[in-house]
C-alpha cells in the first residue's frame, strides 16, 4: 500500500506529489511546520500544534490557509488513509510558487503539504538505559521560536551527535542551555525540575509543556528560567522531550555519567506519569 500524502487539495501517492521547482520552500525554505503525534489514530495535543502552527505563520507573515475545523478534518482524513494506529503527522505551509525575489510575492498562494510516518518512540530498553548526548555551541539564527522548515543549522548539529554516535546535542548559547537540535533539553538539580524560559532561543515545545504540568501535578518543584552551562554539566538529570522522544533521560553527556549514570528516580516517576496520561486521553477520544 502506498504511503497518502495530501498536497494542495488532493491526496496522492507518496511518489507522485510534486511541487514546481520554484516554491519558495524549496528556493529559500520559507516555510512553516509542525510534528503532531496520533497514538492509536487519535492526534495528541492538536489544538496546542495548531496554535502553535498560527504562531508560525504569523511570524513570517503568512494567512493560515485552513481553519482549525479544516485541519482537524484533514488530519483526521490523512490517518484514516495510512496505516498504523501509532502515527506521526507532518504538516507543512510554504508561501508558494512564485519568481524567485527575495520580496515577498503579492498573488502566491500557498502550498499546504501532510503526510503521515510510523510514530517511532522509544523502546523500553532505551527508557530503561537512557541516552548518550554531547554539548555544542548553539549557532542557529535568533528566532527558534518559529517552527520554520528552514534547518539547516539543526540538521549539521543533529549529524555532530550521529557522528559522535550519540542521540542528540545539548545546545549552549553564551553560557546559558537553550535546547537540542530536534528536542527540548530539561534539567533536575536537587529534585527541581528546571526549565529554559520560553523566549526566541528556544521552541514552546508541546510535549514540553505536558512534562511541566505533569510534575506540578506530582508535587515536584518547577522552576522556569535561565540555566547555566555549569549547572547543566553537573546536574542530576537531564531529559529530553519531543513529539517522538516524549520524555527520555540523558545519562551521559560528552562522555561522562549525568548523576548516577541511569534514569533518575523524578525521571522514572514523571515517564511514567506521562504514560499514563497518555492512556487516559486516548481513552477520553475513543
Amino acid at each position: 500500500m502506498s504511503d497518502i500524502v495530501f498536497l494542495n487539495g488532493e491526496f496522492v501517492p507518496l511518489e507522485k506529489a510534486r511541487i514546481p521547482v520554484l516554491d519558495r520552500g524549496f528556493i529559500f525554505g520559507e516555510g512553516v511546520y509542525e510534528v503532531i503525534p496520533a497514538y492509536s489514530r487519535h492526534p495528541f495535543r492538536q489544538p496546542e500544534h495548531l496554535r502553535r502552527l498560527q504562531r508560525s505563520l504569523d511570524a513570517i507573515r503568512l494567512a493560515n490557509p485552513m481553519t482549525d475545523a479544516e485541519w482537524t478534518r484533514l488530519i483526521h482524513d490523512l490517518i484514516a488513509r495510512n496505516v498504523g494506529e501509532d502515527q506521526s503527522i507532518y504538516l507543512q505551509v510554504t508561501r508558494g510558487a512564485a519568481k524567485r525575489d527575495h520580496a515577498f510575492p503579492k498573488d502566491a498562494k500557498p502550498t499546504v503539504f501532510m503526510m503521515s510516518s510510523p510514530l517511532a518512540t522509544p523502546t523500553r530498553e532505551m527508557v530503561e538505559r537512557g541516552a548518550a548526548a554531547v554539548s555544542a555551541t548553539d549557532y542557529r539564527w535568533l528566532r527558534c521560536d518559529v517552527k520554520v522548515t528552514s534547518l539547516l543549522a539543526n540538521c549539521l548539529l543533529r549529524q555532530h551527535a550521529l557522528d559522535a554516535g550519540v542521540e542528540e546535542v545539548v545546545l549552549f548559547r553564551d553560557g546559558y542551555l537553550t535546547e537540542g537540535s530536534a528536542c527540548n533539553v530539561l534539567v533536575v538539580r536537587n529534585g527541581t525540575l528546571l526549565a529554559p524560559p520560553k523566549n526566541h532561543l528556544v521552541l514552546p515545545g508541546i510535549t514540553c509543556d505536558v512534562v511541566l504540568e505533569l510534575a506540578a501535578a506530582k508535587s515536584v518543584p518547577v522552576e522556569v528560567r535561565e540555566i547555566t552551562q555549569d549547572e547543566v554539566l553537573s546536574a542530576d538529570e537531564l531529559w529530553l522531550t519531543s513529539s517522538a522522544k516524549e520524555v527520555l533521560a540523558i545519562t551521559t553527556l560528552d562522555g561522562r555519567p549525568v548523576g548516577s549514570g541511569k534514569p533518575g528516580a523524578v525521571f522514572k516517576a514523571i515517564h511514567q506519569a506521562f504514560q499514563e496520561f497518555k492512556r487516559k486521553v486516548m481513552r477520553q477520544a475513543a
